[in-house]
């Protein structure tokens, strides 16, 4: 199974590479249309290779995901936090019931009453 996800990263890597050389020209982005531009007197402006572009969408698309679902998920987390919390609490109270259920028996009796 390690040798297939390894198979399939390094098909990835070929992929990524692959396009990032066949796509390496040089585009201006702008923050703003021209005539937005015009009307605010400045407009913000970088060139980058067109496969950073790309692949900063993409990077930028899974984590706006990522986020969304982490958000998303809260309450399941938040309750599971609860039903863990009472699942301690629980097991603390059946153990010192059992521990004031077997005081004054025999120490062998009380581990054999505590494995059942």
């Amino acid at each position: 199974m390690r040798y297939i996800r390894y198979a399939i990263l390094a098909a990835i890597a070929v992929g990524l590479v692959s396009v990032s050389l066949a796509n390496h020209g040089v585009v201006e982005l702008k923050l703003l249309p021209e005539a937005l531009a015009e009307l605010v007197g400045m407009n913000f402006s970088i060139s980058l290779p067109l496969f950073l572009v790309g692949l900063g969408g993409v990077a930028v698309g899974l984590a706006i995901g990522y986020l969304g679902e982490y958000l998303r998920e809260h309450k399941h987390r938040r309750e599971a936090r609860v039903q863990r919390g009472e699942a301690r609490k629980l097991a603390r109270e059946v153990k010192k019931l059992k521990t004031q259920k077997n005081h004054g028996k025999d120490e062998v009796l009380a581990l054999l009453d505590d494995a059942t």
